[in-house]
């Protein structure tokens, strides 16, 4: 029977299972969001919401605590300074899954998105005719400054 064991196996054995859920979180850490299979994502929510717990302490021991984890410094350097101080007033539920349509190419796995609670979207890129319109204006210029 398997009362009280929480591990989420994931169809790997435990060094892999380790190494993949935190290469995820440092690149939750590193990109605000990332789309996973739904179990991945929810096995990884528990090793981030660790992970912001150990950044909001802030002592040196749960910076290496952090890093024996995940094992990158910069994503380490990046939950102390800039991602754990922003949860700082909060308690928890650091994260959210939000679900997606199944995979349709290849095995038909439910996807998910998972966030930072905190994240915000970058602002959407100018459209390539606003950078057109530029043009005939320093054209414009350097037709005027030719007269």
């Amino acid at each position: 029977m398997r009362h009280r064991k929480t591990t989420v196996k994931l169809g790997r054995k435990q060094p892999h299972r380790d190494a993949m859920l935190a290469a995820q979180v440092c690149s939750l850490i590193t990109y605000g969001r990332i789309r996973t299979t739904v179990p991945k994502a929810k096995a990884s929510r528990r090793m981030a919401e660790k992970m912001i717990t150990l950044g909001k302490k802030g002592t040196l021991a749960a910076r290496r605590q952090a890093l024996a984890e995940l094992h990158q410094e910069v994503p380490v350097r990046d939950l102390f300074a800039r991602l754990a101080p922003g949860f700082a007033d909060r308690k928890g539920g650091y994260t959210r899954i939000v679900r997606l349509a199944r995979r349709r190419a290849t095995d038909s796995s439910e996807m998910a998105i998972l966030e930072w609670t905190n994240y915000v979207p970058p602002a959407p890129k100018e459209p390539k005719a606003a950078k057109a319109d530029a043009k005939p204006a320093a054209e414009a210029a350097a037709a005027g400054a030719k007269a």
